[in-house]
């Protein structure tokens, strides 16, 4: 007999599908742009009529574009096991992970001249979570955060009890107030919200200001 949580676990694999073949498609094609460049740029005749310098020159620029492909490949790979291997979860106090994320990140928020700041409630029971997915989607969120930031601006990471499922992770920055971002960058952002949507919990998120809203589950 199929339990309750396992049909509401079906069931919301099946109506997350569109999104994992969206993301897919996403990675797919921000992937064939470099390889268009590579391929219209590598090509016999334009490399037999090239001197060495040009030679050199190209090569430099291709090996910009291969790790560009290799960038978008390595997320096309993290979006199949966030849908095809089941998260591992465990309870555990929101704290550690919240320092864990920022701690990782304060030195290069700092060299640019940035204040990241964190504040963890008192409230905060301990939440479900697979740790290292957990931790991949708020550095995720935090080096996104840190690209849309400038030199003095602050970026608030926020943990309270505020959420109905549990523990709401905010991490924002006021006076952010950029229009879009690069492509890498919000492939990042959806491999964030794949990542949490394993675990049954949510991500969104938003620009002018940037803002990112986590919800998790509270550990029973």
């Amino acid at each position: 007999m199929i339990s309750k949580s396992e049909s509401l676990e079906s069931f919301a694999q099946e109506a997350a599908r569109p999104v994992f073949w969206s993301n897919l498609s996403r990675g797919i094609h921000a992937a064939a742009q470099p390889l268009t460049i590579l391929r219209a740029s590598l090509g016999k005749e334009q490399t037999d009529r090239m001197s060495l310098i040009e030679l050199r020159e190209l090569a430099a620029s291709s090996a910009r574009e291969v790790e560009r492909v290799c960038i978008y490949f390595s997320f096309l790979q993290q979006f199949v096991i966030s849908e095809s291997v089941k998260p591992q979860l465990s309870p555990m106090p929101i704290e550690p992970l919240v320092a864990y994320a920022t701690d990782g990140v304060k030195l290069l928020f700092g060299r640019d001249g940035m204040f990241l700041t964190s504040m963890v409630e008192d409230s905060c029971r301990p939440v479900l979570v697979d740790r290292a997915r957990t931790l991949q989607a708020l550095s995720s969120v935090l080096l996104v955060a840190h690209g849309v930031s400038h030199v003095q601006d602050t970026i608030e990471v926020i943990a309270s009890s505020s959420s109905p499922h549990g523990v709401k992770i905010v991490v924002r920055n006021a006076n952010s107030g950029i229009e879009a971002i690069n492509e890498e960058a919000r492939l990042s952002m959806a491999l964030a919200e794949a990542n949490m949507r394993s675990q049954q919990s949510t991500l969104s998120w938003s620009l002018k200001p940037f803002g990112v809203q986590i919800e998790l589950h509270e550990a029973s």
